[in-house]
């Protein structure tokens, strides 16, 4: 899929799932979807499962050893999601929104601090995170509203079950850094391995090219006097100190688009100041 303007329908996408994400891919699949059926099959789970996230693990491991206490392991997890914060987080923040990361290290607590081994940690992790309480809720809501049936094949009970009790050896490879080994057993058992990549394909934007295209103005255009600085949730200094630079590494390019999410979400459901139907454009 092909989308010029990735933002222009930010106020519609965040009106349907009602909360301040801006990477919100699944609307246009979603929306492609509906014009060839009404079912949407699809390998959700898979990864979080089988072993696919083979950057992670790489990193991780690399990090932490059986030794390492629970607290090294936590801030090793949030290490190999780096896209999803910037070294001066604490900073973005202003009165009436209080960061700790203490309290993101606590609710990440319960997946350390237990007896499993390291990499079934960051296993169980990434099941009971992103997948559980981001991605398929949001997902959910684009079927519904696009009147689609999504069927998952990998995430009924007993198959989470069983693929829970595999040994880390069937789903994982670190010499050659290999994910989803039984999968791939099955692929080459029926001869189909060829109708898959070799490389990991995911649903991701080059925010690097967004920014430049599109997202440093209409950043500039809807946090120039953000409802969220004057309701006391954001530090304007931040905006100030990064906004008008023409290089920004890609995490704070990320986090602007969050910022511009969160302003949307704002203008749409607690002031509301802007319609739905409204284009966000350069």
């Amino acid at each position: 899929m092909y989308v010029d303007n990735f933002l222009e329908e930010l106020p519609k996408m965040i009106s349907i799932v009602k909360l301040p994400f801006w990477d919100l891919h699944w609307y246009h699949i979603a929306k492609k979807a509906k014009s060839l059926s009404n079912i949407f099959l699809s390998g959700d789970g898979g990864d979080e499962l089988f072993g696919g996230y083979t950057f992670r693990y790489k990193k991780f491991l690399e990090k932490v050893n059986d030794n390492s206490s629970t607290n090294e392991k936590i801030i090793a997890y949030l290490n190999c999601h780096e896209r999803d914060w910037v070294t001066d987080q604490e900073l973005i923040f202003n009165r009436n929104l209080k960061f700790d990361w203490n309290n993101i290290y606590q609710i990440l607590e319960v997946y350390f601090d237990n007896s499993l081994p390291i990499l079934s940690q960051v296993m169980l992790a990434d099941f009971n995170g992103k997948l559980l309480y981001n991605m398929l809720p949001l997902y959910a809501k684009f079927h519904d509203y696009f009147k689609i049936k999504n069927i998952t094949p990998m995430l009924n009970q007993k198959l989470i079950k069983f693929a829970c009790k595999l040994p880390n050896e069937l789903k994982y490879n670190p010499s050659t850094n290999t994910g989803k080994l039984l999968l791939l057993e099955l692929l080459d058992k029926y001869n189909i391995r060829h109708l898959v990549s070799k490389k990991k394909q995911g649903f991701s934007v080059n925010t690097k090219n967004l920014w430049d295209s599109y997202g440093q103005k209409i950043c500039k255009y809807y946090l120039d006097d953000a409802k969220i600085v004057n309701a006391g949730l954001i530090n304007s200094e931040w905006i100030k100190k990064y906004i008008n630079r023409d290089e920004l590494d890609s995490r704070i390019v990320n986090k602007f688009l969050g910022l511009l999410a969160l302003e949307i979400w704002y203008r749409l459901f607690i002031s509301k100041e802007i319609k739905t139907s409204e284009k966000l454009q350069k």
